[in-house]
């Protein structure tokens, strides 16, 4: 018997106000969602995921309005109703208690200020009119429920004290603390390792099966939509491209755009020289022979490359952080080995891979090398000139030649700077070009050079993408013509599609003008699309060390195994198996 709808939203369209015009964002949207089952919506960064949710949810931010529709939501305590109907109050009632949210960055909907523990009590003593010991005891459960460890500490902890996947974790408990029926969840694996986002579907599922929740899950990857997912709506421009069941969606895809999301997610069993995008699915410009590699390429690539003297040679080197004993009134410090011993070498031209959970060093070492970090131990050789020892001052010359790229753009550029003059000032720090006009002509051929344009020169960052952001960052890099180049986990936050982009240029780059990369990340499918070789690290130590196609194909250590199962295939066979595997879930908890 088809499951009963719970939520069925028609004609939805939302709108903002951009200085004196209303714009639509969301464009006469039809969907439902099933009781037990998980809709997921898809789409790319500004289709209007997260706005459709929102107005769901009735929590427009200040310049949102819902002009038309419906969102009919069967109440447990108000019967069948219209959402967009209730009045404030009424909402209230529903909103938290019978319809919760996961947002997609739980720093920013966590009160940095008041324990994690006590904000879950307060949200339990609003909604269910607990005790102060109730609610506590209720938390402590709920803490269990999804798996913290330490469930005191975690109680008694602020946010800023948790890892991210322990955040996801108390944002979680705090969604299901009152039993919804329909819990909405906002990218909230977006930012997660891959053994992270794994083990939070999984207990997305549990809890599901559990409480008989019906889930309405977003993302922009159809990787994870696969994992967890029942129906899947696709959606861009704030309109509908393609809805109906997760098998249809991955068997028979009708949109070219969904075409596209589907391909431009590096494949793991696959070997390509380029990733394909949106853009060209959607033209028809797609031809899948220009892509592909075969391993042979591969590894004439590696004997030309390995052919040369490394341009980076690491011997023994070591990072480590003093911090506090754990206990509040123990005066001891622990030694924190984030680099422990490591030893590697990088060959011109070459990009090395560096992959791991977080908080396994790779981004410790990266800076480390790039003296970011004094480190502790170790020897550090680049292009034939020891540089550890080396002060700011010697060090100068040497950081034109050797970049880096940060995780996240927008924290990288300066706010109140427009882009044209941030790529510019490296450029007069380490005097390249004759005048401020010869630099200028400089920058506006970067911006072209990352797919920019030259009117982009005098536009501040908040204009910009997130993609859009990474590749001025990118130009900025390159604006001091580099030879080394650190990307640390530099595409991590984009959507697939601008990923994809932003990988193809990045090895046209690399190809153009002779850069050596180390490319940190935790996707191990992005690693291996871009690198000749892997590290995989792990508590602060290199546990494998492989050229990029063995050690996908045969793995040595469990961990590193580990890693590989995480990433979401995609594929129609783990498809099936997902499907397979949340039915006797059901079945089973049905049954008791």
């Amino acid at each position: 018997m088809e499951p009963q709808e719970i939520l069925k939203i028609s004609s939805l369209r939302t709108s903002f106000k951009v200085d004196k015009n209303w714009n639509q964002v969301v464009k006469g949207l039809d969907f439902s969602l099933k009781k037990g089952k998980t809709l997921g919506i898809v789409g790319e960064s500004g289709s209007g995921k997260s706005i459709t949710s929102l107005s769901i949810m009735g929590l427009l931010p200040v310049g949102g309005r819902i002009e038309d529709g419906e969102i009919f939501f069967k109440s447990a305590q108000q019967g069948q109703v219209d959402l967009l109907r209730l009045k404030d109050e009424e909402m209230r009632r529903i909103r938290g208690k019978e319809i919760a949210m996961i947002f997609q960055e739980p720093m920013s909907s966590l009160n940095p200020v008041i324990k994690c523990g006590k904000q879950i009590v307060e949200a339990l003593r609003l909604h269910l009119d607990m005790s102060k010991e109730e609610a506590r005891a209720k938390t402590l459960d709920l803490f269990r429920q999804v798996e913290l460890p330490r469930v005191e500490d975690m109680f008694d902890s602020y946010p800023h004290q948790l890892s991210g996947g322990q955040l996801q974790r108390v944002m979680i408990a705090m969604a299901i603390s009152c039993e919804p029926k329909v819990l909405i969840a906002d990218e909230p694996t977006t930012a997660l390792d891959v053994t992270v986002q794994k083990s939070i579907l999984s207990l997305l599922e549990d809890l599901q099966a559990k409480n008989q929740m019906s889930i309405i899950f977003i993302t922009h990857d159809l990787g994870v939509v696969a994992e967890i997912a029942d129906d899947v709506l696709v959606m861009k421009g704030g309109k509908k491209m393609e809805y109906g069941s997760v098998e249809q969606i991955f068997a028979d895809p009708q949109s070219p755009y969904t075409r596209g999301l589907l391909a431009c997610r590096p494949q793991m069993d696959q070997l390509m020289k380029r990733l394909p995008t949106l853009e060209e699915y959607e033209s028809g410009d797609f031809d899948p022979a220009t892509y592909a590699s075969t391993r042979e390429l591969f590894d004439e690539r590696q004997q030309v490359l390995q052919e040369a003297e490394p341009i980076l040679k690491v011997e023994g080197l070591k990072k480590y952080y003093s911090k506090k004993a754990s206990s509040w009134f123990s005066k001891s410090r622990e030694e924190v080995k984030a680099v422990d011993e490591v030893s590697f070498e990088v060959f011109p031209g070459e990009t090395l891979g560096l992959v791991g959970e977080s908080g396994c060093g790779k981004t410790s070492l990266g800076r480390t090398i790039l003296k970011l970090l004094e480190p502790t131990d170790g020897r550090i050789e680049y292009a034939g000139k020891e540089i550890q020892d080396l002060s700011e001052k010697e060090l100068r010359p040497l950081r034109k030649e050797i970049q880096i790229i940060f995780q996240d753009p927008y924290s990288s550029l300066n706010p109140r700077i427009p882009i044209g003059r941030a790529i510019q000032e490296p450029m007069k720090v380490h005097g390249i070009g004759s005048s401020d006009a010869d630099r200028k002509e400089r920058v506006l051929q970067l911006l072209e050079k990352v797919g920019l344009s030259r009117e982009h020169y005098n536009r501040y960052p908040h204009a910009f993408s997130g993609g859009q952001r990474q590749r001025i960052c990118i130009a900025r890099t390159l604006a001091v013509s580099p030879k080394f180049v650190i990307c640390d986990e530099s595409v991590s936050a984009l959507d697939v599609s601008i990923q994809a982009q932003v990988l193809n240029l990045l090895k046209d780059l690399q190809e153009e003008m002779g850069l050596t990369y180390i490319f940190i990340s935790h996707d191990l499918s992005v690693v291996k699309f871009m690198s000749d070789r892997i590290l995989v690290m792990k508590g602060g130590k290199i546990v494998e060390a492989e050229d990029a196609q063995k050690l996908y194909s045969d793995p040595k250590t469990d961990y590193t195994r580990q890693l590989i199962e995480a990433v979401p295939e995609g594929s129609m066979e783990s498809l099936k198996a997902a499907i397979q595997r949340r039915e006797e879930k059901r079945v089973k908890m049905a049954q008791n």
